[in-house]
């Protein structure tokens, strides 16, 4: 059983890893980051995902905690990320491929993916601890709900409860 459960928080870490990075720093409006909006977002996140269920607005303070000091100590990871896109289409766009300089970027980028799959995963049992087992399945599953028919990306201004 425990393997199970490692198994789908391990998935449903990788889903809202990707997802919530999307979320945390895609900007396309050209506005820059404001941590504090963003931290104010999250916590309305964090609400509706644990409406219904009796989480106490300590409880929800302290998911959003620790998602939002999540988010922060990913944004050096997501940085590079960016940076090394960047460096890989230069690579493939030079007069002459070099085959070698592409695989390193590609290992880099696989090096990122891993830090930032473990941080985060490590932020969904931090907060995982927070909650009983009913308000966890309610969290994971109203987050994932969001992303899985056709979600926001951070912008909560889309949906009629905010």
């Amino acid at each position: 059983m425990a393997t199970l459960k490692t198994m789908m928080m391990a998935l449903v870490a990788g889903s809202l890893a990707a997802t919530a990075g999307g979320m945390a720093y895609a900007k396309t409006d050209g506005t820059a980051f404001d941590p504090a909006r963003f931290q104010q977002r999250l916590e309305k996140r964090v609400d509706r995902a644990l409406a219904g269920t009796d989480a106490t607005a300590d409880q929800k303070k302290q998911v959003a905690d620790i998602l939002g000091q999540t988010f922060k100590d990913m944004k050096p990871l997501h940085d590079q990320r960016l940076a090394n896109r960047k460096a890989m289409e230069e690579a493939l766009q030079a007069p002459t491929i070099d085959p070698a300089k592409i695989e390193s970027i590609r290992a880099e980028q696989m090096k990122i993916a891993d830090a930032s799959s473990q941080r985060f995963t490590r932020a969904l049992t931090d907060a995982g601890k927070v909650l009983t087992p009913s308000q966890r399945q309610a969290f994971f599953k109203a987050w994932n709900d969001r992303h899985e028919h056709g979600g926001e990306h951070g912008r909560d201004h889309h949906h009629k409860r905010g």
